[in-house]
């Protein structure tokens, strides 16, 4: 079947050791099977370092042992992957290959996207226009049978977004009174009490994240970045819905973060916004069970 992507996709490429946030630090990197195959069979000198470097967890999944610093072991002094200096790209685990990528089925076949964690990503999708999907390839796999059409909601829901007769706080409001979600099913205080109760990669950001406010200012210049980012979350999020119900639920914890990004923007304007975005992305994306637990506030408010 045909994989699509956003038209800015095959633009991406990885920046390497001009990575202000590598991917390789602070990260549990699992190996798949199928790669630690590959490298017990290989005669590659290298190999064995590698081979050396893995260790199983409780449920018996194997990952890099991380180094000094959270540092991937093989991971050298300028930033660079030793595993593709030493061996090639052949060799990464998946999860090396594939990152910041994710996937999901839509009735025209599959689409990829990439993550806003990864800051060069984040460049990207803050940057280039989102509503252009183009077909890339083919991939293995069925197109989506259910009877919803999550994309064709995306649709409507970009039209509404990409509106330029409407400011963007009226886009924002006809995007929210179009699906019946509204981030007013908790006061400000509340939804600082539930960002308290998730889980934090990096625990300073556990209170910057309480501090949530919806009385903002200095956000005309970030809009474009904002709208930007909303469409991303609803790309990534709201794409594979298989209800209404569960695209509007979606939608909301979508809305949800575009607005705690503004919230970080107005607290902190000297700060760039791409920076923020991806440690909100990595924050709260990257984390399934905050992603499912902010998702879950909104489909048991749904009228």
């Amino acid at each position: 079947m045909k994989l699509f992507a956003p038209s800015y996709y095959q633009k991406f490429k990885c920046i390497a050791d001009r990575c202000q946030n590598s991917c390789c630090i602070g990260w549990e990197i699992d190996v798949d099977e199928g790669t630690y195959g590959r490298y017990a069979k290989s005669e590659a000198p290298y190999a064995k370092n590698i081979l050396r470097s893995i260790e199983a967890g409780e449920e018996g999944t194997k990952h890099f042992r991380l180094a000094s610093g959270e540092r991937c072991p093989h991971l050298d002094a300028r930033g660079l992957c030793r595993i593709i200096s030493q061996m090639g790209e052949a060799y990464l685990c998946e999860i090396c290959r594939e990152h910041p990528r994710f996937y999901h089925d839509t009735k025209s076949g599959k689409e990829v996207g990439l993550g806003m964690a990864c800051e060069e990503a984040c460049r990207l999708i803050l940057t280039e226009d989102y509503r252009t999907f183009v077909p890339i390839g083919e991939c293995e796999g069925e197109p989506y049978r259910g009877a919803f059409d999550a994309t064709k909601e995306r649709a409507a829901l970009y039209a509404i977004l990409s509106d330029r007769a409407l400011l963007y706080p009226e886009r924002l409001r006809a995007i929210s009174e179009a699906y019946g979600v509204s981030l007013a099913i908790h006061a400000d205080e509340e939804w600082r009490a539930i960002l308290q109760s998730l889980e934090y990669l990096n625990p300073p950001n556990k209170d910057r994240f309480a501090r949530f406010s919806s009385a903002f200012t200095h956000l005309q210049r970030a809009e474009g970045a904002l709208e930007r980012a909303l469409a991303y979350f609803v790309f990534r999020h709201a794409s594979a819905a298989e209800s209404l119900d569960e695209f509007r639920a979606r939608l909301g914890f979508c809305l949800f973060c575009e607005r705690l990004l503004a919230s970080l923007v107005s607290e902190a304007p000297e700060e760039d916004v791409a920076a923020l975005a991806r440690v909100l992305s990595e924050e709260l994306e990257y984390s399934e069970e905050n992603t499912v637990a902010l998702i879950e506030e909104f489909y048991f408010s749904l009228p």
